[in-house]
């Protein structure tokens, strides 16, 4: 062998192992290209547009995002989305905090009890809607059984309340989601260091001033994901609203991702929805694009 040839020559089968990993993902990198991005942008077009039952290309500048915001209906549903945030994400942490405690002090059965708190979020919203509608109904649902048992006072009508709606589907989101939230944080608490706590203990810190200076303060990784996966699933609530209450009574559990389906395929005002749609992006994008730079930055 010449020194001038190479010490070993790529064959047809190594040029077709480099490329085959490739060519098996390109064809799931073309659809995500297409039908999300893709539509995103198209999406953010036609909110720029005089759409109405069907795509057009009449361009109306900056007239969807003026008459979005002179619609009521859409401030009630911006009005309804920050309570049901607020409660949502508040309940979800403060609960799913204190199942994970329970579960950290390597209680019996803690895997059968783990397994019954994550199993709510193995069902679909649909399904978690339809079975809070039957109970929360006061016909079928809780109040006739308390009713029938002998309290002919008892009344718990809040899915009929266009007062006290909204917090029904906090009910719901809050008792399907909880056990996810548990999860991150029980994983947040397995990873805080023994000694750490033990040495605590030692110096004679409390069970309050061990969770509160120490054990808390750890869990900000998980406090963080957490409070972004339960905004981004807040601002796209749809299916659950639907099956529970429609959106009603009235407009009383309205939020945007309802908002942005009526207007677009209800009532036929194609821009108006798209121009919905493009501000729901823009606050998971607010929401989203910060964590993630934090998170890259204390990588790098």
């Amino acid at each position: 062998m010449s020194r001038a040839e190479p010490a070993f020559r790529r064959g047809p089968f190594d040029r077709l192992r480099d490329w085959l990993p490739k060519l098996v993902l390109s064809p799931t990198i073309a659809i995500v290209a297409i039908f999300v991005y893709g539509f995103i942008l198209f999406t953010l077009y036609l909110s720029f547009t005089d759409s109405r039952i069907l795509p057009s290309f009449g361009w109306v500048g900056m007239k969807n995002y003026e008459n979005l915001f002179r619609i009521r209906a859409w401030d009630t549903a911006v009005t309804n989305l920050v309570i049901f945030g607020v409660l949502y994400i508040a309940v979800c942490c403060a609960l799913g905090l204190l199942l994970a405690i329970l579960l950290d002090q390597r209680i019996r059965a803690e895997g059968f009890i783990r397994t019954i708190y994550l199993y709510p979020m193995a069902l679909s919203f649909i399904v978690t809607g339809v079975a809070w509608k039957w109970f929360l109904d006061p016909g079928i649902g809780l109040e006739a059984v308390v009713r029938g048992w002998g309290w002919e006072s008892f009344a718990f009508d809040w899915i009929k309340n266009g007062d006290m709606a909204i917090y029904t589907i906090v009910i719901a989101a809050v008792w399907q989601t909880s056990g996810f939230v548990m999860a991150m944080f029980l994983a947040g608490l397995r990873g805080i260091d023994g000694e750490m706590l033990k040495a605590a203990q030692i110096d004679g810190a409390s069970t309050l001033a061990l969770y509160r200076r120490i054990v808390i303060p750890q869990l900000r990784p998980a406090f963080m994901s957490a409070f972004v996966v339960l905004a981004h699933m807040a601002i796209k609530s749809y299916d659950l609203v639907i099956a529970l209450t429609g959106g009603g009574p009235g407009t009383a559990t309205e939020l945007p991702a309802t908002f942005m389906y009526s207007y677009t395929f209800t009532r036929n005002q194609m821009g108006i929805g798209a121009a919905s749609a493009v501000i729901m992006l823009m606050t998971i994008a607010a929401i989203i694009v910060p964590y993630l730079w934090s998170e890259l930055r204390e990588k790098s």
